[in-house]
This record gives C-alpha cells, sequence and structure tokens, in this order.
C-alpha cells in the first residue's frame, strides 16, 4: 500500500514540476509537427499495389507518442491538406463505410489534431463528404479564402489561436485558389476562392490585432509558386506560398503543401523579417517540423528568439500497437473493398506504351468514354507512373492503378479548328522538336550524358499527355509546334472539317480548364468552358470503368492505331532510348 501511494506522489510530482517548468522557464520550445499531402495514407499499407509500406498515419502516430510524452503541453499537430483522396481507404471511408462517423474524423480525432486545413483533393469529395468530415472533427477545417457566396464569410474557420506552455500561436489556413480551374462547380457551388495573397494579408493583420500572438504560422495547401520580387502587382495563381512569405509581412512559418516538394529554407520578407518555409513531401513520409525557441519576457509575455526547420522521416517508425488495434476492423474491410473481382483482361495493360503512340491501357479508357457518352471523340491522357496491370483478373484496387484520380466524365462541343489546336498543344508538352533521330523525342530535360532518371525527367507531367480517339491523324515531331497534328478524317473514314462541331468527352479536370488545353491550346475563355459543357456523369469516371468491366465481365484491350508518331522511322530507337531513362 506505501508503496502504491509512493508511486502516486511520484507521480503528481514530477507532473507539477513539468507545469511548473513550463511556466517559469526563460525559455520554451515549442514543437510543430505538420503532415501534408496523405492522399488517404491512414493504414502502412498499399491497397492498391497490394503491399506494405513502412509510413502513413498510423506511423506518425507512434511518433507522437513519443514526441507528446516528451515535450509535455509543447507540441502542435497540424495536417496541411489533401487528406481525404488517394488509397481506396478513401472510397471506402467516404462512400461505402455506414459508421455514422467518418474515418478520417475518427482517426485525426484519436490522434489529437489541434487544426488542419483543407485541400483541394478534400473537395473534390463532394460537399456530402467533407461538411460531414467538418462537423465530425474536435478541431477546425481551416479554410480563409474559401468563401461563402450567401454570407460573404469564409465557409472553414479561417485561423485557430493554440496555447502551448503561457505561448500563443496562431495558426492560419488557405487552400489553392485554383480549385474552379480543376473541379466541376457542383463539387464547390455557393464557394468563391479569395487570391491567396489577398487573403494572407487581411487576416494576418486581423490576427495581429484581435488576437496578439506570439508567433503566427501559415498553413497553407499551396506549393511554394514562382514570383517577381519586382513585381508585387503579379500575383500569382494556385501557388503562392513564396509570393505571401516575401510580401506580406507578419509571418514566422509557412508550411507548404500541394506540390509534394520536400523543403526547408528559411526566407526574408520586404521588410528583413525571416520567414522559415517548410513543405514535409506527401504520403505521411515524412513530417514537417518548426522548433520555435520563445524567451519569457515578463509574465504572460514571450518573444520569438529563434526558430528552425526539420524534416523528420517516418521510415524506421514502426505503426502505433493502439492505433492498428482500434481500426482493425476498417483495416480489413478496406482490404476486402479493395479486392473485390470485378471482371478479367486477357491482354496486359502498361504505362510505359503510352508515352510513346497508341496504347491499349489509354485506347481502353478512350473506348468507355465514348461508349458511354456516345461522343464523337474522346481526349484522354495516362495518369499512373506505373501502371502495368498483367493480364488475368481486374480487381477494385486495379482500377486505382489504371485511374487514381476522382474525376468525372464530361462532353463538351467544340470546333474541328479547336480540336486541332488541343492537340497541338498537348503534344507541345508531350514531345519535344526533333532535327534528327538523335534529338529527344519526348520533352526530357537533359542532354542524354547527364539526364536526369525516371519519369521526373519530364518536363511535364504526364497526365497532361492527352490524345483522341474518334479520329485519325499525325503527329509530325519535326515540325515547329501548331503545326505538326495532321487530322485525316473519323476513323470510320467520315470526314473531318474544322468549321463543324463535334461533341468530345474528356474528364472533368480537363473540361474545368486542368492543364489550360482548353484555354491556351484552343483558345477557350475559362468563362465559356461551363456552357461549352453538356454532359457531367454523377458517378466518378473510376466507377463508370469499374462498372464497364462488370458489364463486360471480360476485356480485350488493344491500341486502336489510329495516331502515328512522324517520321516514323525514328521512333523505333528513340523509344528504345527514352525507356531506359524514364523506368530506369
Amino acid at each position: 500500500m506505501l508503496n502504491h501511494f509512493l508511486k502516486i506522489f511520484v507521480s503528481v510530482f514530477i507532473f507539477l514540476f513539468l507545469v511548473l517548468n513550463s511556466l517559469f522557464a526563460r525559455t520554451i520550445e515549442i514543437k510543430i509537427i505538420v503532415t501534408s499531402d496523405i492522399h488517404a495514407t491512414v493504414f502502412p499499407y498499399d491497397f492498391i499495389n497490394n503491399r506494405p509500406l513502412g509510413y502513413g498515419l498510423a506511423n506518425i502516430s507512434a511518433l507522437m507518442n513519443v514526441v507528446n510524452s516528451q515535450y509535455y503541453n509543447k507540441t502542435i499537430l497540424l495536417d496541411n491538406g489533401d487528406l481525404i483522396q488517394g488509397q481506396p481507404t478513401a472510397y471506402w471511408a467516404n462512400h461505402i463505410d455506414e459508421n455514422k462517423t467518418n474515418l478520417f474524423a475518427r482517426v485525426l480525432n484519436y490522434m489529437q489534431y489541434d487544426a488542419a486545413t483543407v485541400g483541394n483533393h478534400d473537395i473534390e469529395a463532394g460537399p456530402d463528404v467533407y461538411n460531414k468530415i467538418n462537423e465530425q472533427m474536435d478541431m477546425p477545417w481551416l479554410g480563409a479564402n474559401v468563401i461563402d457566396k450567401e454570407s460573404g464569410k469564409p465557409f472553414f474557420e479561417p485561423y485557430k489561436v493554440i496555447r502551448r506552455s503561457g505561448i500563443k500561436i496562431a495558426v492560419l489556413g488557405l487552400v489553392t485558389d485554383a480549385i474552379p480551374s480543376w473541379l466541376p462547380e457542383k463539387l464547390w457551388e455557393g464557394f468563391e476562392f479569395q487570391s491567396l495573397p489577398e487573403a494572407a494579408s487581411y487576416w494576418v493583420n486581423h490576427i495581429k490585432e484581435k488576437e496578439k500572438p506570439d508567433a503566427i504560422i501559415g498553413l497553407f495547401h499551396s506549393g511554394l509558386g514562382e514570383f517577381d520580387p519586382a513585381n508585387p502587382d503579379d500575383m500569382p495563381f494556385g501557388n503562392a506560398s513564396r509570393y505571401i512569405a516575401h510580401f506580406v509581412p507578419g509571418f514566422d512559418v509557412i508550411f507548404t503543401a500541394h506540390d509534394h516538394t520536400v523543403r526547408n529554407k528559411m526566407v526574408y520578407n520586404i521588410k528583413g523579417d525571416s520567414v522559415l518555409i517548410i513543405g514535409g513531401g506527401s504520403h505521411g513520409r515524412n513530417v514537417g517540423v518548426a522548433h520555435l525557441d520563445f524567451e519569457r519576457k515578463a509574465r504572460r509575455v514571450y518573444s520569438l528568439k529563434s526558430k528552425k526547420g526539420e524534416i523528420l522521416s517516418i521510415k524506421n517508425i514502426p505503426p502505433d500497437v493502439e492505433f492498428m488495434r482500434r481500426f482493425d476492423s476498417e483495416i480489413t474491410e478496406v482490404f476486402e473493398f479493395s479486392n473485390k473481382l470485378l471482371g478479367r483482361t486477357s491482354t496486359q495493360l502498361d504505362i510505359k506504351e503510352a508515352l510513346f503512340g497508341s496504347s491499349a491501357a489509354i485506347d481502353f479508357i478512350h473506348e468507355v468514354q465514348l461508349q458511354h457518352t456516345e461522343a464523337d471523340i474522346s481526349f484522354a491522357a495516362p495518369l499512373s507512373d506505373n501502371l502495368s496491370l498483367r493480364a488475368g483478373d481486374i480487381r477494385m484496387r486495379n482500377i486505382f492503378q489504371l485511374y487514381p484520380f476522382e474525376n468525372y466524365l464530361s462532353v463538351i462541343e467544340l470546333s474541328g479548328k479547336e480540336i486541332k489546336d488541343f492537340l497541338e498543344y498537348s503534344y507541345s508538352l508531350w514531345f519535344n522538336i526533333m532535327d534528327s533521330e538523335d534529338d529527344f523525342l519526348l520533352n526530357i530535360e537533359a542532354d542524354e550524358n547527364n539526364q536526369k532518371k525516371g519519369l521526373s525527367a519530364l518536363k511535364e507531367r504526364i497526365y497532361n499527355f492527352d490524345s483522341a480517339a474518334g479520329i485519325k491523324y499525325t503527329v509530325n515531331v519535326s515540325k515547329p509546334k501548331g503545326e505538326r497534328v495532321d487530322i485525316i478524317s473519323f476513323e470510320n473514314g467520315d470526314e473531318f472539317s474544322y468549321n463543324s462541331t463535334y461533341r468530345v468527352a474528356l474528364n472533368s479536370y480537363r473540361s474545368c480548364g486542368g492543364g489550360l488545353h482548353l484555354t491556351s491550346g484552343a483558345g477557350i475563355s475559362k468563362n465559356e468552358l461551363a456552357e461549352r459543357r453538356v454532359y457531367l456523369s454523377e458517378n466518378t469516371m473510376r466507377n463508370i470503368i469499374a462498372d464497364y468491366i462488370k458489364e463486360h465481365k471480360e476485356i480485350n484491350p488493344k491500341p486502336r492505331n489510329n495516331w502515328q508518331i512522324e517520321p516514323a522511322e525514328w521512333l523505333e530507337k528513340r523509344q528504345s532510348i527514352e525507356t531506359k531513362i524514364l523506368w530506369p
């Protein structure tokens, strides 16, 4: 009995010591840990490729158990958006699971997150999903620049004030303002997306005047972006974190996201004050950490003395045992959903073919789009960097390999001339201008003696490499941009006219202006795109593909061979060389 009371006394003494030490210490270090672009990597398992992972929220939960025990009342845990899309876990949690509380809300509540910023892929899940999660989380989903048209105020909380050991820290959340250029309006109806710099300028001043915090943190679902220090009026679109760090004084730390890039750098704003910029990358492989040292000047008066950033790898941290136990039944159900048998394919679908001409993988997507919509023409691009689906059974997880995004299927009306200009733009991103067979065919960012390896060698992302089906055409890579596409006819031999109007099937990302194929390429104004749309599917493209396979039971995708690269004799040599560069 005496030993029992002694243990209680020691525990209380240690607790009081830690609390008093926090109150009276001259210097207090606060650690801000940020996850970003998790893309539903909740569990340490890749349900798409059916293999274990060494990272994810379960592993980060184990990290936080250790950090919180060592730094009592001195840690803040934040998420920087694009949480609820990616792995099959997301689709199961958002559209199949019958639990009243969404899995993502339960996970973030269990891990005791302090705040999060909404990401563009979180909005992509639709209002039924993000509204439910927003209501069920114990902490706020931030988005100061997502404006409710009816009230004129932010739809999500603009910022959160967090207190730790007497320190007062304000966290301002912003999301990329390019959402209307990527997502159909039914997913964000009633919202306006304010420019990130404008929202940052207003709210940082509001926070300083009203809250008087000891530090202000920017939690931006926005990449670094490019900017001209000499031209503050030229505000960037979409990615604006570096612009804000430079032109909007008041931020001590800015956490970036959206571009999946790891970064840790100190920059200076127009007043000469330092701003720490941290990006933790994606999928829970790392977390971004800001170490903030505050000096106590007087009672409840602190000043930020120093700051430094750290990118902390999750690689060797095992998952939280209690986390895995608590969500064990969910893991089982996601496994069952991912491995659900849909049908079979008699041929292999491989991404490697798709960059060098007509391919079974992309032409299968074309076939589904044309059959579902009865459009005249289809546009589609390779979406997965590592698609390699062997002949045999097709399971639900394989559809995520083939089509990883939550796009819908659209039909828009385009003239023949606009179709040609769209393709000219696409192939200008895709193919280099070749003077001989020794030049690169693909737009690769190096010479053959000093090139990068892997798909990062490409100047543009492959999801911008749209080809067409329904028409026969050639692409002459020896000609200048804008003069390379020659549309011969429709595939059935009917005449194609530049002056006629045709129905074109394409995904919702592209039809909203994503990639700029319709705006910079075809020359259609952003405001006109919605007027051109004559159809938008209720189901996502992934579900449409799954239903197609279930209906047909066995598919036999083959290249349509409706378009060719010229000069043809250059292709074979270049394909062999460049395949080895992209898939070393």
